[in-house]
């Protein structure tokens, strides 16, 4: 016969082994299309959860509507990729902690007949050459990173095609604004890791192919950005900092540079550069 003591043991025994888990910490991200649209994240994510105790949830959306999440304080952190916005964002005092974790490139693409006969030109030459000739240059038009660009691009160049009938906005993310340009027999910029995994889905079918790449001015560097608890007091700051300490340490860093598709590295580590 159990005494007392040896009672209230057991109770609290059985009830330690039938507690439920304690739910992982959550973390809330947003981030541009290509993160998603690769594979990246869904390659990465289960090694964070992993290694840090983090469930990392997250939306994939244009970077000037993730910056735009941020400073609502939708989200804890965010992995973008258009400099001159995140800077100013964290000018503005919305973020904090802006710390650079890879790049990759832009590259120009369009019809394997190339009717504006871009091929090889540089980017500047290659925009002209498509104004020119009025040939279809579908733009994402969402004020995403690659949207950013683009734009930038154009007026490098001195144009502004906008309201020219060649120029269509499709307003979506990049896979959607390939297929439309593949369709209208189009340009389009583009990331190149989104460019592989839509070549690689498309095959021989892909009626588009690079015409203009390796120019400076197509440089593509993504970040990771903690939004300000100072101005969303909600914010897991803390959660925050280890996020990003994951994405600059070594062995993350390598994880990056390993990461392949089509038998093509996507992304180039590149933090404390």
């Amino acid at each position: 016969m159990k005494t007392f003591p040896q009672i209230v043991l057991f109770v609290l025994a059985l009830a330690l082994t039938t507690a439920p888990v304690q739910a992982a910490d959550t973390l809330m991200m947003a981030t541009t299309t290509s993160t998603q649209d690769t594979g990246l994240l869904e390659y990465l994510n289960p090694i964070f959860l992993k290694e840090t105790g983090i469930e990392l949830k997250w939306v994939a959306v244009g970077t000037g509507k993730a910056l735009e999440i941020a400073k609502n304080c939708d989200a804890d952190v965010l992995l973008v990729h258009a400099p001159a916005s995140e800077k100013a964002f964290v000018e503005a005092g919305h973020g904090i902690d802006r710390r650079q974790i890879m790049y990759n490139d832009f590259v120009l693409v369009g019809p394997k007949s190339d009717p504006a006969k871009v091929a090889d030109k540089s980017t500047a030459d290659a925009l002209k050459a498509i104004y020119q000739a009025k040939a279809p240059f579908v733009s994402r038009g969402d004020q995403s990173g690659t949207h950013k660009a683009e734009l930038k691009l154009w007026k490098a160049s001195n144009l502004a095609p906008d309201k020219e009938s060649f120029y269509i906005s499709a307003g979506q993310g990049m896979i959607a604004t390939l297929n439309m340009a593949a369709e209208k027999n189009g340009y389009a910029l583009t990331d190149r890791g989104t460019w592989i995994k839509f070549s690689g889905q498309r095959g021989a079918t892909n009626p588009l192919k690079i015409v203009v790449e390796g120019d400076k001015a197509l440089y593509n560097q993504y970040s990771v950005i903690t939004v300000n608890p100072a101005q969303c007091p909600k914010t897991k700051a803390a959660l925050a900092k280890k996020f990003e300490d994951w994405w600059v340490a070594p062995t993350t860093q390598q994880r990056i540079a390993d990461f392949k598709l089509e038998g093509k590295q996507l992304f180039f580590p590149n933090a404390g550069k």
